[in-house]
């Protein structure tokens, strides 16, 4: 079946994308919970003309995520955490103290929009974070992970 997708889902599509699913996710799990709605001829005459009005906001969002993305290469942070004597975290690096670092340094980034390469931080050390600032921009933000003092 396909369908239209009203918002940003992952693993799916973003908002506004024609996607196809299997029928029963599409009936029992998306349309109704509002997710999406079905994809009749009459609807992607719609869609069409909307992203046609909107394709120019949407320029000008990611012009703006481009410039953050220029501002994001040089920037490099360096998180604090208390270690034990081995080096190892107690806890872990979250994206919630990477967007706190960011912030400090001027950016404001949601940490919803921060993810990492690594599965979980737990030592001290060098890692990247990935910033996606928008569908087409994504940024990778070196961090080192220190003892604190």
């Amino acid at each position: 079946m396909e369908i239209i997708l009203k918002e940003d889902m992952p693993r799916l599509g973003h908002k506004d994308d024609v996607v196809k699913v299997k029928d029963g996710y599409a009936r029992n799990y998306l349309i109704p919970k509002g997710y999406a709605i079905p994809a009749t001829e009459s609807a992607k005459k719609v869609l069409a003309e909307n992203k046609r009005q909107r394709a120019h906001k949407e320029e000008k969002i990611r012009n703006e995520a481009l410039e953050t993305a220029k501002k994001l290469e040089g920037v490099t942070l360096s998180i604090a955490t208390k270690t034990s004597s081995t080096g190892k975290i107690f806890g872990s690096v979250t994206n919630i103290q990477i967007a706190e670092a960011l912030r400090e340094k001027g950016f404001e980034i949601d940490r919803k929009m921060i993810s990492f390469k690594e599965e979980s931080i737990k030592e001290v050390g060098k890692y990247v974070a990935i910033v996606k600032l928008h569908r087409d921009v994504i940024v990778e933000v070196p961090f080192e992970v220190v003892p604190e003092e």
